[in-house]
């Protein structure tokens, strides 16, 4: 049975970040860089974080169980967590060696060489790295997207690095070499907070508004008259699966069948907006007199005033716990 793609994706990543790791202290062997150095500790991160990635992507495949009712998909986000904190560590360590050797600076032995090897190196990771970011995009994977951002951040890393050895090379002045490890460290650090920012983001169900935003679209411009109002509406990503629970308003005198219908005309409106699974639960509230004035109903048969204005659903007031214009609260 051939691996799925994401899983073949995270292999190639591994695979990639152990053979360029070892070009790198290669490369700091025969310079004795600080930057080189900076930029090898790095690649170690991307060893750690790759493996911890392929896992994740193994366990987030998993179906359903008891214990997880929804999944696994949320362990992606704790994988890019995990890959974050790793990288504020070592941006941490790479900053403190930086000063340390701005203060006690050495000699560099063959830079030429340094940049020669740094430089085929980040060409690799960049071709990786734009792989595995449009993989992971494609197939909604947190941990393949943050593992690619991953490795264009450590490409980036490693032109500064050529670049210093550059400056070296032409003023043959060591400082450059220090100065541009310090900024590395400075620039991971920056990096690894926003690595882990998203993945608290995902962990705590922060909203994702673009998908949010695709769902009332969707509701707005395939409505029946039945779906008086929507409310209440809350996406959740469990990795690539979509978990999404609203309140629809149907008139009240429908049958249990003819709700049934009409709850199932939803779920296969917004679930076919998405090439991801979607597990989708609509809760039916029964119609009020209050609601006749936006209701689009024809020859309602208990209609109590006309119909006056349409209610257009937005992203600001399908999320309210209230229906439309009626200020009830449930």
């Amino acid at each position: 049975m051939p691996l799925p793609l994401k899983t073949r994706y995270a292999i190639l990543s591994l695979v990639v970040s152990v053979g360029l790791i070892g070009i790198k202290f290669y490369a700091w062997a025969i310079t004795r860089s600080q930057v080189v150095l900076t930029d090898a500790l790095e690649s170690i991160i991307n060893v750690v974080a790759s493996g911890f990635a392929l896992y994740s992507i193994y366990l987030a495949s998993l179906p359903k169980d008891e214990n997880h009712p929804y999944g696994h998909g949320k362990i992606e986000y704790l994988s890019v967590g995990f890959e974050g904190g790793l990288i504020l560590m070592a941006g941490g360590y790479i900053f403190y060696a930086a000063l340390q050797s701005l203060l006690h600076p050495q000699a560099i032995a063959r830079p030429d060489w340094g940049i020669a090897l740094l430089a085929a190196t980040a060409l690799v990771n960049l071709v990786v790295g734009f792989l595995l970011v449009r993989a992971g995009r494609q197939h909604h994977s947190p941990a393949l997207v943050g593992d690619g951002q991953h490795l264009y951040l450590d490409a980036v890393s490693t032109f500064v690095s050529c670049l210093a050895l550059g400056m070296v090379i032409l003023t043959d002045n060591v400082l450059y070499d220090s100065l541009a490890a310090l900024l590395l460290g400075v620039f991971i650090v920056v990096n690894g907070y926003r690595m882990v920012r998203r993945s608290v983001s995902g962990l705590m169900d922060e909203a994702d508004v673009t998908t949010v935003q695709q769902v009332v679209a969707e509701l707005q411009e395939h409505r029946l008259p039945a779906w008086i109002d929507v409310h209440n509406l809350r996406v959740q990503r469990y990795g690539a699966s979509l978990h999404i629970d609203c309140h629809v308003t149907m008139p009240y005198y429908l049958s249990l069948e003819q709700t049934h219908e009409q709850v199932h005309g939803i779920e296969e409106v917004v679930t076919q907006e998405f090439g991801v699974p979607v597990e989708m639960f609509v809760h039916a509230d029964p119609c009020t007199f209050a609601a006749c004035s936006h209701c689009h109903v024809a020859a309602c048969p208990v209609r109590q005033h006309p119909f006056t204005r349409e209610i257009t659903w937005t992203l600001a007031n399908v999320a309210k716990n209230e229906r439309h214009a009626l200020g009830l609260s449930e």
